[in-house]
Formats: structure tokens, sequence, C-alpha cells
């Protein structure tokens, strides 16, 4: 059996660990300047921020990883480090889908760590029109939901916006049913984003069928309308209970345990290849017969593997539809830069939307 360390020297381990990680972070916040300071005097005045140098970091972070902590865990200390050090650089604005408590700011605090300026607006229109304004160097907006599908507003502006997907963030969404109710059969009535209550739906009709549901804008919008009133609830995530003061009655009531939403980053900047991306892309073909053969076909002849294809009217014609397609791999990567040189030749319309590394955490 080992010897039992005494508490009093492990905690002047401890002590001694915390004083050189604290050296070696003001070292890499040091190096993080002058690389600010390099890139002014190289004549850069852009935003700092690299979607595929932090995605490279953190990937070889969890590679690196020993333990006993987890790879995920290590990569979410790196993330909060890198954004800290960035916000010395020159502080990100990143617009996301209000007001405070979103499920939309969690997802933009997971991508790009809790030092950037997040501004909150009201429709996902204005996320992109605060980016194409260059009021914020970034927006984040959902996209898929993984039992309700896609965001159709997010998919639609694509096809009048100049900007670019820059990545990607994920996020496990827990709903929870909370207010200032003391008793159940008291509810009058729940407010919800759309998407939130028809992720709980079974729940609800088990639970409380009788009582009126209320979309609303936000989740967090819910939870500031529930905190007005004794009789009314929301459901919303827990961030949103703590901003509004509720008390959380009922903790995930969403129907399916594994439900996650995906959030795109959407910007300007064109992230180089990591060797591990997404590339998404908007077709339009015309309504003609086998339209939709000439776009799978040039991807099977190149081995590119298609992760999602959804179409939606073009709003150009009757019965005219755009197709908004994700494959695996970089637009600059030899196989796919053929299938999409091959693929524009079958098209009248190919936008790539944009290539970025696929979500790390």
């Amino acid at each position: 059996m080992a010897d039992i360390i005494p508490l009093s020297e492990l905690r002047d381990k401890i002590d001694a660990i915390d004083g050189q990680i604290l050296q070696l972070i003001n070292q890499r916040a040091s190096c993080a300047m002058e690389v600010a300071r390099t890139k002014i005097s190289e004549g850069e005045t852009g935003t700092f921020y690299r979607p595929d140098r932090e995605a490279l970091v953190l990937r070889r972070i969890k590679e690196l990883n020993p333990g006993p902590l987890s790879a995920d865990t290590a990569a979410r200390f790196f993330r909060e480090l890198m954004s800290s050090c960035l916000a010395l650089e020159k502080p990100l604005e990143v617009a996301f889908l209000g007001p405070e408590g979103t499920f939309t700011q969690q997802a933009s605090y997971k991508h790009f760590g809790k030092s950037v300026i997040t501004v909150p607006v009201v429709t996902i229109d204005e996320i992109f029109t605060e980016v194409e304004n260059h009021h914020c160097q970034f927006g984040v907006v959902p996209v898929e939901n993984s039992t309700e599908g896609v965001i159709t507003h997010t998919l639609d502006r694509f096809l009048t916006s100049p900007l670019k997907i820059c990545g990607e963030v994920e996020i496990r969404v827990h709903q929870n049913l909370m207010g200032h109710v003391e008793r159940l059969s008291d509810v009058t009535e729940i407010f919800s984003h759309q998407q939130s209550l028809a992720q709980c739906r079974q729940w609800l009709d088990i639970h409380l069928p009788h009582v009126i549901r209320t979309a609303v804008s936000s989740n967090a919008e819910a939870a500031r309308l529930a905190s007005e009133s004794k009789n009314k609830m929301a459901i919303a995530g827990a961030v949103a209970a703590d901003l509004y003061k509720l008390n959380i009655v009922q903790k995930n009531i969403e129907d399916e345990a594994n439900n996650t939403t995906r959030f795109i980053i959407i910007g300007e900047q064109q992230p180089a290849s990591t060797e591990l991306d997404k590339t998404s892309l908007l077709v339009s073909t015309g309504n003609r017969a086998g339209s939709l053969h000439e776009i799978l076909q040039p991807f099977a002849e190149y081995g590119i593997s298609m992760s999602h294809i959804e179409s939606r009217p073009s709003k150009q014609g009757l019965w005219d539809y755009v197709f908004f397609i994700d494959i695996n791999g970089h637009k600059d990567d030899e196989n796919v830069a053929k299938a999409l040189d091959a693929l524009e030749q079958n098209v009248n319309l190919l936008n790539i939307l944009g290539s970025y590394p696929k979500a790390v955490i």
C-alpha cells in the first residue's frame, strides 16, 4: 500500500504548480500580444481571429492530453485561454439571437469563449445584417435541430447574403420548465420558442395537456415573460432561469434525450483547410428532370461524402428550388475541388457558402 502524503504537503505542491501555470499563461498572453503587433506591422487591420488556426490548436490539445482530465475538458480550458488572449489583441463582437440567456448565446460562448462581446438582436435576419454592415465581426445562427430539422429562416437568408460560413458549433439542448408557479395545476400559459415547444410536445401532452402554449421569439424572452407572472411558465435553458430568477420546476423535459442544435458562424473570413472540414453549398438546377442526379453524381465520382441536403423554394419562379448541401472536406482539397468543378458544369448556380473546420468541442 502506497504511503499517504500529508494534506499540507499536497497543498504546497498544488500552490507551486499553480504558480507555474500562472507564469506560463501570462507568457502565452504576451506572445499573443506580439502576434497582434506583428500583424498590424504587416498591414492587417481586420479581426485577428482565425477559425482554422484555433481548430488546429484545440485538436492538438485533445491529442496531446494525457489525462486524468478528459480531452474535452482540456479543450474547453484552452478555449477560454485563447479567448482571453484574443481579447488582448482585439476584442471580437459577435451577434446572436437575443435576448441574454438564449441557446444561441450559449453557442457563441462555446465557440468563441467568454471573452468576446456578445451583441443580442431580435431576429436571425438582423444577425446577418449586423455582420453585413460591419457592426459585428461574426454572427451565430441556428441552422439545424436533430429532432425538428432545419431552421428555414437561416437557409433562406443565404439566398441574398454575401456572408460566408466560418465555423460550426453543436449544443446539447436541455429544456426546463420554469416559473414562479407553486403547483402545475395553477399554470394557465406556457411560453417558449416554437422549436422548443415542438421538442417538448409529448411531455406537455401528458402533463399539461390543456394549458395554452404560446410561441415567442426566443426561450430567453419566454423566461422574461414568465418572470412577470405567477401563473405562467416558460420552457428554456438553465441560463435563462438564473438570469430571470425563476425556479426550475422540471428539468430536461425534451422528448428526445439526445436533442442537439447545430449553429453556424457567419462572417467574411474564408478559413484555410485543416484536413477535417465541411463545405456548405447552395445549388440551383432549374426545374428539369434528372437535376438531382446531376448534383449527386460528381460527389460519387470523386468519393466525396455528403452529410446533408435540403431543398428550399428559390423565390425566383413557381416550383423552382435550390439545394443546400453539406459535404465533407475543404473546397481547396484536390478531390473536392474536382467535384465542384464538375458540378458547376451541370447546374445553373453554384455558391460555395463556406469551407470551415468541423466542430471541435
